[in-house]
C-alpha cells in the first residue's frame, strides 16, 4: 500500500467516526419522521473503501526523466491535502442524510395523564410556627414537605395562601410550579399581623378556588394552634367551603406535651424561646375535615408530616386521560444548510485548490 493510500486510511476512518458522531449526537438531541434514512450513513465507510482504492487512479502522474526538479518537502502536504474533498463530501452527506430523517424537536401528538384537580395550601406563618420540635422549625419543615408535594404532582394547578392575625394570597392557582416553590421559599413568619386566624385563611382558600371548573376542588390547612384572630370563624368558612364543594384536609402540626417556642421579641427581631405546651384546636379541625368529607391529621414530627402528604397524595387521584396536540417543530433546515455549505466547500476544492490534471 502506497503512502497516499495509507494517508487515504485514516482520512476515510475519521469520516467514518464524524459520520457515527453526528448521528449519536443528533439522535438524541431530536425525534425523527424518518429514523430509518439513518441506515444511509452505512455509506460513508463503503465511500472510504472506494476512495482508498481509487486513488492511484486519481493521483496525478508526470513522466520524466528524473524528479530532481521537484522538491520533497511538499509532497506530504499534498497527499494530505488530495484528501480534504473526500472528508468534506462524507461529512456534508452525513448532513444530508440526516437532515432527510426529518429532526423535530418534539413529537406531533401525545396522551397526558392528569388528575383534573386544583389545590390550594393554607400555611399558619405565625410566631408560634418557629417551634423547635420540628428541624429546623415547624415552618420551615412545613415548607419543605409542601414542596416535595407540589414536585410530584406536576399536572395539577396548585396555589398557596398564607396567614397569620390576618391572611392573603401569596401565589393563585398556577401550573407553573417553578414559581410557586419559590414563593413557597420566601415565606416567613412577620409578613402580616401577628395571631392565628384559621378562619380567615380557610376563607381566602375558598376565595381562590370557588370559581374553579376543576373536577376535583381541595385545600390543605395547616396550623399549630387555635383560632384567635381574624373576622370569619373557622367553622363558617369551612361551611362555605362545604357550599362549593371544596374538600378542607386539616393538619395540625406539633409535638406532644411541651416544645421549644418563641415566647417574646427583642428589639433586633431575634425571639426568646422557651418551652410551653402545646396547643392545637383539633375539635375544631376534625369538624372542619368531616363537614367537607375530608380527613384531619396529626403531625408530630417531619416523618408523619411527611406521611400526611403521601397519603393526601393518594386521596386525591382522580386521574382522567386526555390527548393534548403540541405543535411540533422541523429542526432539519440549519442541518441542511450546513450539509450543502460542506458540499459546495468540496466542489470549491476539488475544481480550484485541489484540481488535477488529466
Amino acid at each position: 500500500m502506497s503512502r497516499s493510500q495509507k494517508i487515504g486510511s485514516i482520512f476515510a476512518v475519521v469520516a467514518s467516526i464524524g459520520a457515527a458522531g453526528l448521528w449519536f449526537f443528533f439522535r438524541s438531541e431530536y425525534s425523527y419522521a424518518q429514523p430509518l434514512l439513518f441506515s444511509l450513513l452505512f455509506l460513508i465507510p463503503v465511500f472510504g473503501v472506494y476512495h482508498i482504492w481509487s486513488l492511484p487512479e486519481k493521483t496525478p502522474k508526470v513522466t520524466l526523466s528524473t524528479l530532481n526538479q521537484f522538491p520533497s518537502e511538499g509532497e506530504l502536504l499534498n497527499e494530505l491535502l488530495i484528501h480534504i474533498p473526500f472528508l468534506l463530501r462524507s461529512l456534508g452527506l452525513s448532513m444530508i442524510i440526516i437532515a432527510l430523517a426529518r429532526p423535530q424537536s418534539n413529537l406531533s401528538w401525545q396522551n397526558v395523564s392528569t388528575e383534573g384537580i386544583d389545590i390550594v395550601v393554607a400555611m399558619d406563618i405565625s410566631a408560634s410556627m418557629l417551634a423547635q420540635d420540628f428541624q429546623p422549625n415547624r415552618l420551615e419543615s412545613s415548607k419543605q414537605v409542601a414542596i416535595d408535594f407540589i414536585e410530584a404532582r406536576p399536572n395539577d394547578r396548585m396555589g398557596l395562601v398564607v396567614y397569620e392575625g390576618e391572611s392573603f394570597t401569596q401565589s393563585p392557582l398556577t401550573t407553573d410550579h417553578r414559581v410557586l416553590v419559590n414563593l413557597f421559599k420566601d415565606v416567613k413568619t412577620g409578613m402580616v399581623e401577628g395571631g392565628t386566624a384559621i378562619g380567615m385563611g380557610l376563607a381566602t382558600a375558598v376565595n381562590r378556588l370557588k370559581e374553579s371548573d376543576a373536577k376535583s376542588k381541595v385545600i390543605i390547612l395547616l396550623t399549630d394552634g387555635v383560632n384567635n384572630a381574624g373576622s370569619i370563624a373557622p367553622i363558617t368558612a369551612a361551611e362555605i367551603a362545604k357550599e362549593f364543594g371544596i374538600r378542607v384536609y386539616t393538619i395540625g402540626v406539633g409535638s406532644e406535651g411541651r416544645a421549644l417556642s418563641p415566647v417574646a421579641v427583642f428589639p433586633d427581631g431575634r425571639y426568646k424561646y422557651d418551652y410551653i405546651d402545646v396547643k392545637i384546636d383539633e375539635a375544631t379541625l376534625q369538624e372542619i375535615a368531616k363537614l367537607t368529607d375530608a380527613t384531619y391529621f396529626r403531625a408530630t414530627d417531619e416523618k408523619a408530616l411527611a406521611k400526611i402528604y403521601a397519603q393526601i397524595d393518594r386521596l386525591e387521584k382522580t386521574k382522567i386521560n386526555v390527548t393534548e396536540h403540541s405543535r411540533k417543530s422541523e429542526e432539519y433546515y440549519l442541518i441542511a444548510l450546513i450539509g450543502s455549505i460542506l458540499l459546495i466547500s468540496e466542489f470549491f476544492f476539488r475544481k480550484t485548490i485541489l484540481q488535477t490534471l488529466p
